[in-house]
């Protein structure tokens, strides 16, 4: 068989083949989450989100929306030397993180087994 035939026969069969994928991958929402912090942040996100009292105080204060919250979640960073990752009987985390129209926001979630409670946010100085 000659060298052209076979590169049209895996041309034809990498075509079919990542239109099969498109099909079947293609509705769903899949995604790579990796590194640490694209882990912790992703468990925090599926869970029930609930705000101590701490926290709604100074989301009321400063006017901010607590929807800031679901885009720290998303695109934030976990500073992994300032949380506790070994508390019991739920793990604390120190996330940081700008939303729209807000300044960079640090906040402290205690992340349980079914629940993630914002315990506390503030304004983060010092960057």
């Amino acid at each position: 068989m000659k060298f052209v035939h076979r590169l049209g026969y895996y041309g034809l069969g990498l075509f079919f083949g990542i239109v099969i994928l498109i099909f079947f991958l293609g509705g769903k929402r899949t995604s790579c989450d990796y590194s640490p912090t694209a882990r912790v942040l992703k468990n925090i996100r599926i869970k029930e989100r609930s705000f101590s009292d701490e926290s709604l105080r100074f989301f009321n204060s400063k006017s901010i929306d607590t929807a800031a919250v679901s885009e720290i979640l998303e695109n934030g960073n976990v500073d992994f030397s300032e949380s506790d990752t070994e508390a019991k009987p739920c793990n604390i985390y120190k996330v940081s993180g700008k939303s729209k129209d807000n300044p960079l926001l640090l906040l402290t979630i205690k992340n349980c087994d079914s629940t993630a409670v914002i315990l506390k946010a503030e304004i983060d100085n010092s960057h």
